[in-house]
């Protein structure tokens, strides 16, 4: 759908209420704090600790055969947190359009991610309570958490092309990614303390492991204060306020407007290619997240303390990655670079597979290897599409970029989950995810990158 005369209007007006470069700084650096804010989740909660502690009290709760029967449905204990990841995802997928929606019709994105974010906090830091066999609150509060997740994330990074100016997007994105990962490094240092020393200060295993699952939640929340007080809401996205639309009757129309997006981007296909490519490689990239600490756990035998050691390397060396191929990406171009950390992807699924059974030393190299490409991955995948969106339409097509980014990406944790429940084999799950990576990779070469940043009415920077 072209953009209107109008429509362009408001976004210069929106524009030229920046105030200049010093007002955009300030907004960039507020931005950078809810990756800050919301990156101990993914690390402590979703990579590292629960994980392995919801199996366990999954595994408490299960009959003679290791089987949970949540709903009445016979489901391995083993296989609960990827079956459960895999269902919020899909729940995430209902929920994204209908926020979208909201956003672009009504130009109120930050109320929305002040709402989501803190859902997700609340959620986040309700798991102190899951003990014994409460396999069902763990189950239902990670369904709520992993849900707000990624609709908050939709509406913070719909905020990109209006802080940012194209030749400066990927530097941005990859400092977010870096200051993410900096505070997941720091909160994981705390956690590593607190575990490790559970007995000295006179808490059990089990208590430790939930003080650093609710510590994650009031982190989130805390610092979410932050990007909340220095973005703001541009008026060249509230079309549809000044048309009487209200936030009701934009959620009625979520569907719709999905619909709508959806056909729009039929408009601009090469920027649909390129979703697709990253729906596919990206799913691989959460999947080895989300499960890399029950892999070091059940299949390599790791203790819970090696395991957050290996986190942690990857944070510490993440910051250093997301900002060593920001980099690359300004001399080689933000595609071959992404294309560049695949190859390095695929190298270390095959590692993976054939690492020996406790043995931290390769787990760790292990983990320094996804640290250098994880973020850079990620931050230039967020930078590339960002390019990409037309003009006016940053929340709807993040909503569907998000939907990709985590919303779609549940093919992975049910093949993995899958996997396991069909051969009691982490290893034979593993080396399943290369197909993702593969085909991704592929997808992504085919994309014509600089057409697809013309054809959405951009400015094609001079490397990209």
């Amino acid at each position: 759908m072209a953009v209107g005369p109008a429509h362009e209007t408001a976004r210069a007006e929106g524009a030229a209420a920046d105030e200049g470069p010093g007002a955009r700084r300030r907004e960039q650096r507020g931005w950078y704090f809810y990756d800050f804010a919301n990156s101990v989740y993914s690390t402590s909660v979703i990579t590292v600790f629960l994980g392995p502690y919801l199996t366990s009290v999954a595994r408490a709760a299960a009959d003679s055969g290791g089987f949970v029967h949540p709903l009445g449905i016979p489901v391995r204990a083993g296989s609960l947190y990827a079956y459960t990841i895999s269902a919020s995802i899909v729940l995430a997928v209902l929920a994204m359009p209908l926020v979208g929606a909201v956003a672009d019709r009504t130009g109120r994105k930050k109320p929305l991610l002040a709402a989501s974010a803190y859902v997700g906090a609340a959620a986040t830091a309700g798991m102190f309570f899951l003990d014994g066999d409460r396999y069902l609150l763990g189950a239902g509060l990670l369904i709520v958490a992993n849900v707000a997740l990624p609709v908050s994330s939709a509406l913070y990074n719909a905020y990109l092309p209006e802080i940012a100016e194209p030749e400066e997007r990927d530097r941005v994105s990859s400092r977010g990614w870096a200051f993410g990962y900096t505070s997941g490094a720091f909160v994981l240092v705390l956690d590593l303390v607190l575990y490790s020393g559970h007995d000295s200060f006179g808490l059990s295993q089990s208590t430790a492991v939930r003080i650093c699952l609710a510590s994650a939640g009031l982190w989130w929340g805390a610092f979410t204060v932050v990007p909340l007080r220095r973005l703001r809401d541009r008026r060249a996205a509230a079309r549809g306020a000044e048309r009487g639309t209200t936030a009701a009757g934009a959620a009625g129309t979520g569907w719709r407007q999905l619909a709508a997006t959806l056909r729009d981007m039929r408009r601009h296909p090469l920027t649909l290619a390129f979703l697709l490519a990253f729906l596919i490689y990206n799913d691989g990239i959460q999947t080895v997240i989300s499960q890399a600490s029950v892999y070091g756990s059940d299949e390599l035998g790791l203790g819970q303390s090696t395991l957050i050691v290996a986190v942690l390397l990857v944070q510490v060396l993440a910051v250093a990655g997301a900002l060593a191929m920001g980099r690359l990406a300004r001399v080689y171009g933000g595609k071959r670079t992404v294309l560049g950390s695949l190859g390095v992807w695929v190298l270390i699924l095959v590692g993976g597979y054939f690492l020996p059974a406790g043995s931290p030393v390769w787990f760790f190299c292990l983990a320094a290897a996804i640290g250098l490409v994880l973020g850079g991955s990620q931050a230039l995948s967020r930078s590339l599409f960002s390019h990409m969106v037309p003009a006016g339409k940053e929340a709807e097509y993040f909503s569907a970029y998000e939907l990709s980014d985590r919303g779609l990406s549940w093919l992975g944790p049910l093949a993995f989950g899958l996997a396991y429940q069909l051969t009691g084999s982490y290893r034979v799950a593993i080396v399943s995810l290369l197909v993702f990576f593969v085909v991704g990779s592929v997808l992504l070469a085919r994309v014509p990158v600089r057409q697809a940043v013309a054809d959405a009415g951009n400015t094609v920077p001079e490397r990209i």
